[in-house]
């Protein structure tokens, strides 16, 4: 089966993608993406699919992913929990062009180069990141890109780890969508404080409004307004925990006209209110 592409939405002001994961199950498809990624399951169990690896989760599940591996967890238990992960997601070019070739970044280097096979660190590994992991989240973002350069090194140098995927595998991957989701992507990256409508959106693909919402809704198994409010309150919520800003100002900023629709989208995608998300980033 063909993998899915996936674009990655990451603020345009940030070097990097971070953010908890908090659902009823984990409902990704089987999917790839040009990102390297990190993932630790914080609550949840079931399989996991990794190029031609399929292996038992759990909590602690502690995994690096590099571009393009096709991917996916898929939960085995029914219980009234939401699952939960912390996730970082990253561009080869983080640092800069040819920033991994030099001497300084030699071990981590080593550590993407397994990274394209995948790499499950151990449950010890896990237990000595997890917190780490979890304090990054909140710091500024100087810190942030700093302290997580540094974690990439420490992990660099530990050996408890398996490689899941074969090194001979061959991704079977869809790219056919992947122009016309790259030129949506940077029409919402830099229109969504302003009003969208669905005619400019799809004339920019050469589609026609019926089309395209077929074509997005098959490639994301979202909305394409559905993708749009849930980019503008990841940025919100960007926002809440590192500005001071009144929230009305923050949602007109991040395109909404109405408060009430930006609590009630807030509400749906958050699960609870701008001010309590302020207080409490990472309940």
């Amino acid at each position: 089966m063909k993998a899915q592409f996936e674009k990655i939405a990451s603020p345009a002001d940030n070097s990097f993608n971070s953010f908890i994961y908090n659902n009823k199950r984990f409902i990704a498809p089987w999917h790839f993406h040009p990102e390297y990624e990190l993932t630790y399951i914080v609550k949840g169990k079931g399989i996991r699919y990794v190029g031609n690896s399929i292996h038992k989760f759990e909590e602690g599940d502690f995994v690096l992913l590099g571009p393009d591996i096709p991917h996916c967890w898929k939960n085995t238990d029914d219980t009234s929990e939401n699952v939960q992960s912390i996730i970082f997601q990253w561009e080869q070019h983080i640092l800069g062009t040819d920033w991994i070739l030099k001497s300084e970044f030699s071990s981590i280097k080593k550590l993407f180069d397994k990274a394209k096979q995948g790499v499950r660190f151990s449950n010890e590994i896990a237990k000595k990141y997890s917190s780490q992991l979890l304090e990054l989240l909140s710091k500024p973002p100087f810190e942030k890109i700093i302290g997580f350069i540094q974690i990439l090194e420490l992990l660099s140098h530990e050996n408890d780890i398996d490689l899941l995927s074969s090194a001979n595998f061959t991704p079977i991957l869809n790219r056919k969508a992947n122009n016309r989701i790259e030129a949506v992507y940077h029409f919402v990256r830099h229109n969504y404080d302003k009003k969208i409508k669905l005619k400019d959106v799809s004339s920019l693909v050469a589609m026609t409004d019926e089309a395209f919402c077929r074509f997005f809704k098959k490639t994301f198994n979202k909305s394409f307004f559905t993708f749009v409010n849930e980019y503008r309150i990841n940025l919100a919520c960007k926002s809440l925990t590192e500005t001071n800003k009144q929230v009305s100002q923050i949602a007109y900023d991040c395109g909404y006209e109405s408060l009430p629709f930006f609590y009630k989208q807030f509400q749906k995608f958050m699960n609870c209110s701008p001010l309590h998300f302020r207080k409490n980033p990472h309940q």
